[in-house]
């Protein structure tokens, strides 16, 4: 289950930053370039992703039975409104006919997007296999 949230996390962060480079380019999406549809490519998959993500965390807590359960789930809810939110940017700038680098741009600026990529971040550092420290032992 954690390499499934992961496959969702990776899907959605390798498109946050073809985005910032395609931001870069100053296009005004008009050329037709393999730019414009790269990142139209890579918003779908996107989308695809953010559609998932929260229902793979929601498995990975509970076929792991993470505890205390009610502070995941309280988190859940914050996933799943922060994904629906960037998932609704994220078509939306799909709808356009074109994708110029300003509108790409705005769409990574998108308070929505970050927030979603934070909990990613979030969610990856605590699913991480925890390490225990050892204790040196004394003499005696």
């Amino acid at each position: 289950m954690r390499d499934e949230i992961r496959a969702h996390c990776t899907a959605i962060e390798e498109c946050y930053e073809f985005m910032l480079a395609y931001a870069g380019q100053g296009l005004s999406g008009d050329e037709g370039s393999q730019s414009s549809g790269q990142v139209r490519d890579s918003l779908e998959r996107a989308c695809k992703a953010i559609s998932g993500v929260a229902e793979a965390y929601s498995k990975v807590v509970k076929e792991e039975s993470l505890q205390p359960a009610e502070r995941y789930h309280a988190f859940l809810a914050v996933l799943e409104s922060d994904a629906r939110d960037s998932l609704a940017a994220v078509r939306l700038v799909l709808a356009q006919a074109t994708l110029s680098s300003q509108l790409i741009d705005n769409l990574n600026a998108s308070i929505h997007l970050r927030a979603l990529l934070t909990d990613l971040f979030l969610i990856d550092e605590i699913l991480k296999p925890q390490r225990i420290p050892v204790k040196p032992m004394t003499a005696g």
